[in-house]
């Protein structure tokens, strides 16, 4: 019994390989490509990645902080026409999850918009009044705000 198991195949061993009459034989560059890596969650690594990603909260400023504020915003649309420099912190959303980050820039601030409470530096940059978070500059060394 044994032997007749070790043998089943003799008679199929040496026959040529069966090549299809309607179908041509795949490429072996096709067929490379069967075996290559197969990523079945594209993706998913960038998802964690961003679900990992810190982002800080939006403080929400006392009433002594905001009247400095506006204190200051008063002081530099007194002084606009010199296009006063300085050092802005304001709180920048994040556009794909909750929370955001704080972002410092210097810049010369060219209009402030009371309509639609923003800033508008001579660069271009626009930053809405809600989102501000400190201003320093020359301006309020000297004591005027």
């Amino acid at each position: 019994m044994k032997y007749e198991e070790e043998h089943k195949y003799d008679r199929i061993l040496n026959l040529p390989h069966p090549v299809s009459k309607k179908h041509p034989p795949m490429p072996l560059s096709n067929r490379a490509a069967q075996f290559s890596p197969f990523a079945a969650l594209t993706g998913h690594e960038e998802l964690i990645r961003e679900a990992a990603r810190l982002t800080d909260s939006f403080i929400e400023l006392d009433e002594d902080q905001k009247e400095q504020l506006n204190r200051q915003l008063r002081t530099i649309r007194e002084h606009l026409e010199q296009e006063p420099e300085c050092e802005i912190t304001y709180f920048q959303p994040d556009a794909k999850k909750d929370g955001g980050a704080y972002v410092t820039l210097r810049g010369k601030i060219k209009k402030i918009d009371e309509y639609t409470r923003r800033i508008l530096l001579t660069d271009g940059t626009v930053l809405p009044v809600m989102h501000l978070f400190s201003i320093r500059g020359e301006l309020f060394e000297q004591g005027e705000a």
